[in-house]
């Protein structure tokens, strides 16, 4: 396939870093990048490793598929070194807490566990692969924030709000260390999307303006555009991706 797509979309050769790739936008995501001719290393919580390994046997250019708590600043490392290097980084990896009580007393460690995988797993991530693009002056890098990081949400509780907007701040930090050595680090926050994690929670569709929720390839679309040589000057955006639920 990539083979017949223009160059700024083909991916042919470029070696991506995927998590939270045994769910449904790193899921599509893997699928996309491996249509596009990426090789690809896909990562996931060990308890989601068999699902993606299911996943992934479908798919060409999978180099790797490992366990990874992007919380472990060890392990990210290890892994990074394991298979480095790559050219770009796809972090769709989250936790997303529903139906809690922020002013009971346990909810301060559900908030730290929240901030822990969504705000110091992209750390990790970022420290572990972006000095190796520097090096080489050349990668890109596609983080998810959410539309909760700019509102608040719609049904987010106040610990994954806090993330997300979190995300989007440290999206213009990275940038401005890395855009001067041609590495691009970029986001997208998604609106509500159907996906394992929103599964079961009360959104109305009927609110939204496409009277629908987004479909996870809608978001792989835009993180594999931004890691794409299409997005070669963009740096330091998050893109809205939410049906024009929040227009700013």
């Amino acid at each position: 396939m990539s083979s017949t797509l223009p160059k700024a979309f083909d991916m042919q050769g470029l070696r991506v870093l995927i998590t939270g790739a045994a769910g449904g936008i790193g899921s599509e995501t893997a699928k996309l990048c491996s249509q596009l001719g990426a090789t690809t290393v896909l990562t996931d919580v060990a308890s989601s490793l068999e699902r993606m390994a299911m996943q992934a046997s479908a798919l060409p250019g999978i180099e790797a598929v490992e366990p990874l708590d992007i919380a472990d600043r060890r392990a990210v490392e290890t892994l990074v070194a394991s298979h480095a290097p790559f050219d770009a980084l796809i972090d769709t990896a989250a936790i997303c807490p529903f139906d809690e009580d922020w002013m009971q007393p346990e909810w301060d460690d559900k908030f730290h566990r929240v901030m822990k995988v969504n705000v110091l797993g992209p750390i990790n991530l970022v420290r572990a692969v972006m000095p190796g693009m520097i090096k080489r002056k050349q990668g890109s890098i596609a983080l998810c924030g959410s539309i909760a990081g700019w509102m608040g949400g719609l049904l987010a509780a106040p610990h994954y709000a806090a993330s997300k907007g979190s995300v989007h701040a440290l999206v213009r930090w990275f940038a401005q260390r890395a855009t001067p050595h041609h590495v691009r680090v970029n986001a997208v926050a998604p609106g509500p999307i159907a996906t394992g994690m929103t599964d079961g929670q009360p959104y109305n569709k009927d609110n939204y303006p496409m009277k629908r929720m987004g479909d996870p390839q809608e978001i792989a679309n835009a993180l594999v555009f931004l890691s794409s040589p299409a997005a070669s000057f963009i740096a330091g955006s998050v893109m809205d991706v939410n049906g024009g639920v929040l227009m700013r």
